[in-house]
């Protein structure tokens, strides 16, 4: 199976299975003298676990990280940084009436075609579990970043039909983080979370939209071509479990806007040239224009439900099939810690490519 890892110079390779022994990963590229907050890592990865509230997996696991290699005496010393998650909490008995018949909407038929073998507990590599090593590497990502004052925040601003309607600009992002769906209004926080849990009272489930911002970009990340910075973005959220869409800067709804309403008008502020508006969302010609990145990221709802469904077994009959086990109503509260760890990994990437690419 190839496709195991992301980046250019700052490289996430992943390894693991949701009931595997462990979920790890190897970093490869981390400047050396950096210091590790271990504790900082830690609270990222609690952003991400399951059984944090009514609304996600019951799933209780601890999800600590063990560090192997690359660190020494709290700093990084430039070598590969290896680290494991060990799996504790596994049922993979809940699978068992899944191993000759294929879920809707996930990647059991496609990978048993593909590679003639298929772990069916949990879903192997195609379960979100994996997403764990992304966390880890974004964290110490943006223990990097934060050098440079780089800040990168995401929210909920959509849950099924309840939404945001204001711009980011006129919230505190940082309350996102005093409710379980992760969303900086607390009055609609409310309602998004009835929504959650109406679906899951109903053995459903329910999509939504994160939006992610990123502060304090230096101009010039990004290559004009093929290497557009909102390109490596974008396959970045894309790369997602339950990711189907992305959008930068005004997105879909430029195509409603005329040229004059939408263009960026340069401006000047204490000798910084800065644009009036940010419509491109921070990004102009695929290179960084230093004003903040924001984009949103689609998820849909979780495959995983509680209701009957048609299917198809290894034998290519119909049947029927109901899902149990533990999973989501609503993955995308959790995936808030996600988006903000792979936006970590391309703009360090980056940074780091544009400091080679600057000499």
């Amino acid at each position: 199976m190839a496709g195991n890892s992301f980046g250019h110079l700052f490289k996430l390779t992943s390894f693991g299975e949701s009931h595997g022994e462990a979920i790890g990963g190897i970093i490869d590229g981390c400047p050396a003298g950096l210091e590790i907050d271990l504790n900082f890592i830690q609270n990222e990865l609690d952003r991400r676990k399951p059984g944090q509230s009514d609304i996600s997996s019951p799933r209780k696991e601890d999800d600590k990280v063990e560090f192997l290699s690359g660190i020494f005496e709290g700093k990084t010393v430039g070598t590969p940084i290896g680290f494991i998650i060990k799996n504790t909490n596994q049922q993979s008995k809940d699978y068992s009436n899944l191993k000759d018949v294929y879920r809707p909407s996930h990647a059991d038929f496609v990978y048993e075609k593909k590679y003639g073998i298929r772990d069916h507990r949990g879903g192997g590599r195609s379960s979100a579990r994996e997403t764990i090593s992304r966390v880890v590497a974004g964290a110490i990502a943006k223990l990097y970043l934060k050098q440079f004052n780089i800040q990168i925040n995401a929210f909920v601003k959509q849950i099924g039909p309840v939404k945001l309607e204001k711009p980011y600009s006129d919230y505190i992002l940082s309350d996102s983080e005093k409710n379980s769906v992760r969303c900086p209004d607390a009055d609609i926080a409310k309602k998004m979370i009835a929504h959650i849990e109406q679906l899951k009272s109903e053995g459903d489930t329910c999509g939504g939209i994160i939006q992610c911002v990123i502060q304090n970009t230096p101009v010039g990340l990004g290559e004009p071509v093929f290497d557009k910075l909102h390109a490596e973005l974008g396959k970045a959220m894309l790369s997602i479990n339950a990711v189907k869409g992305f959008e930068i800067g005004s997105g879909f709804d430029s195509i409603i806007h005329k040229g004059s309403e939408l263009n960026d008008e340069f401006d000047t502020k204490d000798g910084i040239v800065t644009t009036k508006t940010n419509h491109s969302g921070g990004i102009q010609g695929g290179i960084s224009n230093g004003m903040p990145i924001y984009f949103n990221v689609a998820f849909k709802p979780v495959a995983s439900i509680k209701k009957e469904q048609s299917t198809v077994n290894t034998e290519n009959q119909k049947t029927k099939i109901t899902i149990e086990g533990r999973h989501d109503p609503c993955v995308v509260p959790r995936a808030v810690p996600i988006v903000e760890s792979m936006a970590a990994l391309v703009i360090l990437d980056y940074l780091l490519l544009n400091k080679i690419n600057s000499k």
